[in-house]
């Protein structure tokens, strides 16, 4: 069966696959609410299924959906979901298909006591260990990788829960960030190589929360503690909070499209906060592709922090010059093939005056298949542009990633074939130039072993198997029809 989201996903940007919220109170008061905004805020890093599981002390409740949190939730399910402590989760699938099936959280029970698990990453192994598990007689209800886990701590022959947990962690490998809800726990916990992003919040009433990002602490009114450390467990319950080694250190490895792309602007990571990070790329754009040039724009909305860098270290003007349709993400339909042809158009609108007779500066955030960035400079020249220099904040992509990020194959990476000039000239843009990786480190100000950067050179922190395919349906029976 097709995706019915699957236009969606063509488009020229990665996507992250989805946002963590876990929050623990000691009186319950709005718990449920309190999750809800948490996703609210994290509704960036995905749109396609929204869920939300809670604990009153004796079950597991869960009520989740396809769509945007605010579709997903109403007020009468809101108040279905009382408890205590709860965790949530917002959507971007990697790994299986765009199904309530594939929705988290994830329920599980373990010695007859109720869990949920909700995930943020990709199992590189998902596809080796679901046959050994088949094999054995288990049975899976979706094609995500999330139920892997789950599963795994279903059959240990462990007694307690979190021994249990640990036992399953070692028996799958990739990037993983998860949050899981017990009767008396709420448990959050990163993979040896941090791949994937998790911190810690206090709030003023001694509870906890857990968010993929900061954002989601501030809303809540709860302070960063720090960020949750690669291979460490922590665990709110009754008796506080408490911290361990689930599994061994191996490096710090976060996924650096975070700080280009995928992290809110106003969220903070390794002490940063995104926003000036993403203006500093483009003080490093400005120093190493300069150009004459009448006036700087940003594709909304990841490239304008960048591109008011990329003015300040030039002293070209900034101006907005494209408008951004908000809701061209909103709907399942399947557009035809005129709609298709006109996707750029859909999604943004040039301003005429702004841009007549102007020798343009236009950075964004990344080139992913270059499948966009052609129609874009056109919209541009349309609008009269007399110049078209792009500047990219994120070095050439010439390798995909298995981590948790839908980005592409390889044989679809526009950089793993063509030339910086020869990319030029498909664009159609009068001069292409790209952040290299060492001034993007300048730029972030923190060592580059401290990033996992392996879609730009092919430096994989944790080995991929061989016969892993860069697809998103692995798990699916039978892969839906090719677009």
């Amino acid at each position: 069966m097709r995706d019915p989201g699957a236009w969606r996903h063509r488009s020229d940007s990665p996507h992250e696959e989805c946002g963590l919220i876990g929050v623990w109170t000691k009186d319950g008061a709005d718990l449920a609410r309190r999750c809800f905004f948490g996703l609210f805020t994290l509704q960036h890093r995905g749109q396609e299924s929204a869920g939300i599981a809670v604990t009153d002390g004796d079950g597991v409740a869960c009520e989740k959906g396809m769509g945007l949190v605010t579709q997903v939730f109403t007020e009468d399910r809101i108040k279905s979901l009382r408890g205590h402590a709860g965790i949530g989760h917002t959507r971007y699938s990697t790994t299986g298909s765009t199904t309530i099936q594939n929705a988290q959280p994830i329920l599980g029970s373990f010695r007859g006591q109720p869990f949920a698990l909700a995930h943020n990453g990709n199992l590189v192994n998902a596809v080796a260990l679901r046959a050994e598990m088949e094999a054995l007689g288990c049975r899976f209800v979706s094609t995500s990788d999330t139920e892997l886990i789950v599963r795994l701590i279903e059959l240990s022959p462990e007694t307690e829960f979190e021994a249990a947990l640990r036992g399953a962690l070692t028996q799958v490998r990739g990037a993983y960030s998860l949050v899981i809800l017990t009767p008396d726990r709420l448990i959050g916990l990163r993979d040896p190589w941090g791949i994937r992003p998790l911190c810690l919040g206090r709030d003023a009433n001694d509870g906890y929360v857990m968010a993929s990002e900061t954002c989601a602490l501030r809303l809540l009114q709860a302070r960063l503690v720090r960020e949750i450390e690669p291979g460490e467990m922590v665990v709110a319950g009754n008796d506080g909070l408490r911290a361990e080694v689930c599994e061994p250190y191996v490096r710090d490895s976060l996924c650096v499209f975070e700080f280009i792309y995928f992290a809110r602007p106003d969220s903070r990571m390794y002490g940063r906060e995104i926003y000036g990070l993403r203006r500093k790329m483009g003080h490093m754009l400005a120093e190493q592709h300069p150009v004459d040039a009448d006036l700087v724009i940003g594709i909304p909305d990841t490239g304008v922090p960048a591109a008011i860098g990329y003015s300040e270290a030039s002293r070209i003007p900034y101006s907005e010059g494209l408008l951004k349709n908000r809701y061209i993400q909103r709907t399942f339909i399947q557009p035809d093939p005129k709609m298709r042809r006109l996707g750029v158009s859909m999604k943004l609108a040039p301003l005429h005056d702004v841009l007549n007779g102007k020798r343009l500066v236009v950075v964004d955030d990344s080139i992913v298949r270059g499948t966009t960035t052609d129609q874009q400079v056109d919209l541009l020249r349309q609008a009269g542009a007399a110049e078209v220099h792009l500047r990219i904040c994120a070095p050439p992509i010439r390798y995909p990633c298995f981590y948790g990020i839908d980005m592409a194959n390889q044989s679809e990476l526009i950089a793993a074939s063509l030339s910086v000039e020869q990319i030029r000239q498909k664009t159609g843009a009068d001069s292409l130039g790209y952040l290299s990786i060492a001034n993007l480190a300048r730029a972030l100000g923190i060592p580059r072993d401290k990033f996992c950067m392996a879609c730009f050179d092919g430096r994989y922190p944790l080995e991929i198997p061989q016969d892993v395919r860069a697809t998103k349906f692995s798990l699916e029976k039978e892969a839906p029809d090719a677009q």
